[in-house]
């Protein structure tokens, strides 16, 4: 059986309505590489609760901003991530589709978020940690039906309501509304 299944970068997977794994419980990732060594994502629809003065207390200008900080998943949580639509502002980005980029300098990204604070959370999205699949991890998952591809759109990531996305998102891919959805909205 050829388990080749790759999900482009600037591509979204929600988690099927059975995927019961606290990480990932009706999350949106928003994929950056699928490839034969592993995959790497982020989780779009969950926020960590932390802001950047608290994460980040010492920096002189992100220390003085309450800006929220993304739960991108559960590996790397020592690392802060970037995704944003500014390339103009900060060109080191990775391409990950139309009007989307992921990483930068973070000095740029904080010039950028001091200058813009109202437009900030409507550009850039700050994550920490990352969901991370081993060789074969993804394609297996996706087999299975733990996964559920969407078509994805930096409009999607920076402008949809991470409390709805994934709900919506379901509801695009399984084209019937159906989403055996969990009423707790935590998990939403």
């Amino acid at each position: 059986m050829d388990m080749k299944l790759r999900v482009p970068a600037g591509a979204l997977l929600a988690s099927s309505p059975d995927l019961l794994d606290p990480n990932f419980v009706h999350t949106v990732v928003l994929m950056c590489r699928h490839t034969d060594e592993g995959a790497i994502g982020f989780v779009i629809n969950r926020f960590s609760g932390y802001d950047t003065t608290q994460v980040l207390p010492e920096h002189p200008v992100l220390g003085q901003l309450e800006f929220p900080i993304g739960q991108g998943g559960p590996v790397g949580l020592d690392t802060l991530q970037v995704l944003h639509r500014i390339p103009q502002q900060v060109p080191d980005g990775i391409p990950l589709g139309d009007d989307l980029w992921w990483g930068g300098d973070i000095e740029q990204v904080a010039s950028f978020l001091n200058e813009e604070k109202i437009e900030g959370l409507s550009r850039v999205r700050l994550l920490v940690g990352y969901a991370g699949w081993g060789p074969g991890q993804l394609d297996l998952e996706l087999a299975t039906g733990s996964w559920l591809p969407a078509p994805g759109s930096s409009e999607i990531v920076f402008e949809d309501d991470p409390r709805t996305l994934w709900r919506n998102v379901v509801r695009a891919v399984s084209g019937d509304g159906a989403s055996n959805e969990n009423t707790d909205p935590r998990l939403n």
